[in-house]
């Protein structure tokens, strides 16, 4: 039996709060320790559920203890390559939300220095961790609805009331591309295997932040079409549709939040297999996926190359992008 991973957080994000927090304390193999954050309040809302979780002062207060091994980083993205860099300087491995980085290159620095330390330094993609996307990727791979053909991805919400939200400020790399988009990219890419040769898009501009962005590829195997928006009625779902079925999800990004995550499978004959995932925390798996390859040495399922691979596809989006 190994010795939990004990964890840290770098502030107190209510998406911490509400989701990573809780998940690591829940975790197998891992133990939240700490939490970085000069707010007493709202450190207190973390202590309700880890009683002994220890507060610290300031994130370098955080990294320069010895007791803390791992460090989740849910700070707004603009912050997300210099505290990642830090943290792995300190001797931490490191989770960090997506998007991890603002433009692909900054990956390859990310990863020279994972290299150079020889700690785990991942972003916060969860989904792949979700045994619903393991399962529409097996079920491509082995034939179930014969040669593919067309994906599409579609993920929103309207945060427009919520004006001081990081997501509608440019400063801290808002907008709903880098917020969202990493799914409907990330989930075709993940699920096929597949990267794109030639990408084409539109984008809503508000007050300087992506509020639409629409999208449209060509594959190696299959054309690719989806839309991303923070300013529409939350709505989330793939479909991949085959020459042979259509495989569907109808929660694919925020399952139990927004919905059962549940793969229908469309066969001819109008027979439609539905496999239902009601308790999978995807959160939670991503944490103990996170905290074997920290004391195990298995290759952990989300390496910063795929993470780079969705980067790369958005800063192609954002380049060649018309306005709407």
């Amino acid at each position: 039996m190994h010795k939990p991973v004990q964890w840290g957080v770098l502030g107190a994000a209510k998406f911490a709060r509400q989701y990573m927090a809780p998940a690591i304390h829940a975790a197998e193999g891992a133990q939240l320790t700490g939490l970085a954050t000069s707010s007493a309040a709202k450190a207190e809302t973390f202590q309700a559920f880890c009683p002994n979780l220890k507060v610290y002062a300031d994130y370098d207060a955080l990294l320069a203890d010895p007791l803390i091994e791992a460090v989740y980083i849910p700070l707004p993205n603009h912050l997300h390559v210099e505290w990642s860099l830090r943290a792995l300087e300190a001797g931490k491995h490191v989770l960090c939300e997506k998007p991890m980085t603002m433009s692909a290159p900054e990956f390859t620095t990310l990863i020279q220095k994972r290299d150079q330390t020889g700690l785990l330094a991942a972003e916060a993609y969860m989904i792949v961790h979700h045994p619903q996307w393991q399962f529409v990727r097996k079920l491509i791979a082995d034939g179930a609805i014969g040669k593919l053909v067309h994906v599409t991805g579609a993920f929103s919400f309207d945060n427009r009331a919520d004006t001081t939200n990081i997501r509608n400020r440019v400063e801290t790399g808002g907008g709903g591309l880098r917020d969202i988009g990493v799914y409907v990219i990330g989930g075709a890419r993940f699920a096929t295997g597949q990267e794109p040769i030639e990408v084409q898009s539109a984008i809503r501009w508000e007050d300087g932040i992506d509020a639409f962005t629409e999208i449209r590829a060509q594959f190696p195997g299959f054309t690719y079409s989806s839309y991303v928006s923070i300013r529409m009625h939350p709505h989330q779902e793939m479909v991949f549709h085959g020459e042979g079925g259509v495989i569907r999800l109808t929660a694919p990004f925020n399952a139990r939040v927004f919905g059962e995550a549940r793969v229908e499978l469309h066969r001819p004959g109008l027979e439609v297999q539905i496999t239902r995932f009601p308790g999978d925390d995807h959160y939670k798996l991503q944490v103990e996926a996170f905290c074997r390859t920290v004391r195990e040495g298995v290759d952990y399922p989300c390496p910063l190359e795929f993470s780079r691979g969705t980067q790369d596809m958005i800063d192609k989006v954002f380049a060649g992008a018309v306005p709407l």
